[in-house]
């Protein structure tokens, strides 16, 4: 399997988020919050997965930025999980460019050139999606870090709205920063929206290997502004779960 390609294209339309921040990391227009699409799919036993990555490399890439995606990353999950998963991260300008790519999937040309792929049989269980907000103080992807070769998804609960929101505000107004300053490299961060662990928040990170990975966190963790920070009374409990998961691009 080739690898696929990293898409990038320029934002279009504005969109003003409801944790907007006196504060950016980014070059982005005010207002510019990407949306992120980040789909599950759980291949199932004996799935042709072959068929599934090259739908999504050959039909469903070149369909979503046809249709105005600024991003399509595909990853499969490291080591061996049973059953196998593959993650597929896709970025819009704003809502109006999703709802697009909704209404516009019955568009005949579209059906021609998934009929190989469905004509393989049943490839995956069932997709798990969610739809994500981008932060203020990341408004936009970024492009993965010279000889990234590990990429780290991770999900931060909260027991309610306010808990997920003082989390956001801490990563906007302080800890972001913090991340850039002992070479954490974000891919992405964004407010879950819709998905499976609503109320939640949402981020990925990218390394060269597990070793910068370890090493990276290791300073984050013993830096003096972290120590400060983290015992702050407005974001106390404002994480009562964390998820992990290591990733590969294809």
């Amino acid at each position: 399997m080739k690898r696929r390609k990293f898409v990038a294209a320029a934002a279009v339309t504005s969109l003003m988020g409801p944790y907007a921040s006196a504060r950016s990391l980014t070059t982005t227009a005010e207002g510019d919050h990407e949306i992120y699409e980040l789909r599950n799919y759980e291949i199932t036993v004996g799935g042709n997965q072959t068929a599934l990555m090259d739908f999504l490399e050959d039909v469903e890439q070149p369909y979503l930025k046809s249709k105005g995606a600024n991003h399509f990353m595909t990853f499969t999950e490291l080591g061996q999980s049973e059953p196998a998963r593959i993650w597929n991260l896709i970025s819009y300008p704003d809502f109006a460019s999703y709802q697009q790519v909704i209404s516009s999937r019955s568009d005949q040309e579209y059906l021609n050139q998934s009929e190989e792929y469905t004509a393989s049989g049943q490839t995956y269980n069932r997709i798990s999606s969610s739809l994500l907000y981008a932060f203020s103080s990341i408004k936009q992807m970024k492009t993965p870090i010279e000889g990234a070769s590990l990429f780290e998804l991770r999900i931060y609960e909260g027991v309610n709205e306010d808990a997920v929101r003082r989390k956001i505000k801490m990563f906007n107004d302080e800890e972001l920063e913090l991340f850039y300053k002992v070479d954490l490299n974000p891919i992405f961060f964004g407010d879950m929206v819709v998905g499976p662990y609503v109320p939640s928040l949402v981020y990925m990170l990218n390394y060269r290997d597990m070793d910068h990975r370890d090493q990276v966190w290791k300073a984050f963790l013993g830096h003096p502004d972290w120590n400060t920070m983290k015992v702050k009374k407005e974001y106390a409990n404002s994480v009562s779960n964390r998820r992990r998961i290591f990733l590969e691009l294809t």
